[in-house]
């Protein structure tokens, strides 16, 4: 039987990646470096707005539970500011139903040195495509049981949960309710994991899943971006609410200026990331994709973020009317001064 593992682990790692300058940095230290391309559907089908890089890490033998595999080392970069770390992790023909399921609960444990030592190793040969490089927090992790000459006859329940432990019917049902077939192949879903059967050994449906992941990566963080915008944004307001009447004016043109900086950017940041995958014409790669990021449940993300741009946009435009309050009360007490000095000459002439 012919299967594998492919586990990923995706991080937020820059604000944008210029991709075809990866491509240049890559190959000039004569490395395989490749952008991605679906393979059982047409370029109008899957409108990619930047093809993302895929770059070639080398083979591994690494242990598991007690057990030495083959693991083949790849990393994909999103030019929305995305590395994903892919470890293939190659099985034996003869591999039991329960050596996979152990696999499938212990697989994520790999050691942060591993990890961390090839994303460093991919950053240190493109740091110069970064724009905004920084050390995120966020990252996602998903693994895809992949099967291609054959789906055998193992209960999958446990390989999407996780988990060995005996379940409900309904739990059952639920975890098997994500289910899309289009001909001989087979996929289901799960949140952070995913079973795929194809005989044709096509990438398709994994480098899907993939790129939902980086988009959702993407979401987490300009939501959490957002939101420490906004608290600083109110800590500010405080403190200048104190100050005097000159400085509180200075202090809300320097937070509107601010927060008008952000909306462009979250502006260009967001149609990045929506823009970044068109599914136009093929229907079945269409239904998984948007069933994927309705089990993440991107679209709830996606409106917190509106709602956050909605009350930056409300501070925004409140500081500005502040703003121009103190310009014409400023402009009033000039003009006030002026016609005073007038009305004093013209007092002084009529004593002359």
């Amino acid at each position: 039987m012919n299967t594998s593992m492919i586990v990923y682990r995706l991080y937020d790692i820059a604000d944008e990646i210029n991709l075809d300058l990866v491509q240049a940095l890559w190959t000039s230290r004569n490395k395989i470096a490749s952008r991605l391309r679906l393979d059982r559907v047409s370029t109008k089908s899957i409108a990619f707005q930047n093809p993302p890089v895929l770059v070639e890490l080398g083979s591994h033998e690494l242990e598991f539970n007690g057990k030495s595999y083959l693991t083949e080392i790849k990393a994909r970069i999103f030019d929305i500011g995305v590395i994903s770390l892919i470890l293939r992790i190659q099985f034996e023909e003869d591999v039991t139903e329960e050596e996979y399921v152990n696999m499938a609960i212990t697989v994520n444990d790999f050691p942060d040195e591993l990890l961390t030592e090839h994303l460093e190793g991919v950053l240190e040969t493109i740091s110069q495509a970064c724009s905004k490089k920084r050390s995120s927090t966020f990252d996602e992790d998903f693994v895809v049981y992949y099967f291609q000459d054959t789906m055998p006859n193992w209960d999958i329940v446990p390989l999407l949960l996780k988990d060995k432990q005996p379940v409900s019917k309904q739990t059952r049902q639920d975890t098997l309710s994500n289910f899309f077939s289009y001909s001989d192949d087979i996929c289901y879903l799960a949140w952070d994991s995913a079973v795929v059967y194809d005989n044709t050994g096509s990438w398709d449906i994994p480098d899907l899943l993939e790129f939902a992941n980086a988009q959702f990566l993407e979401l987490r963080y300009y939501d959490s971006l957002l939101a420490k915008a906004i608290d600083r944004s109110y800590d500010e307001l405080e403190e200048a609410n104190v100050a005097t009447k000159a400085h509180k004016d200075q202090a809300y043109r320097s937070i509107r200026g601010r927060l008008m900086e952000i909306m462009a950017d979250m502006s260009n940041m967001m149609g990045n990331v929506n823009n970044a995958l068109q599914v136009t014409e093929d229907i079945f790669y269409s239904r998984i994709y948007t069933r994927y990021l309705s089990l993440l449940k991107a679209s709830v993300w996606k409106d917190n973020i509106d709602y956050k741009l909605q009350t930056i946009q409300r501070i925004y435009t409140l500081l500005s009317k502040e703003v121009e309050s103190y310009r014409l009360e400023r402009m009033g007490l000039i003009s006030t001064g002026i016609l005073a000095g007038i009305l004093i000459l013209n007092i002084a002439q009529l004593f002359l």
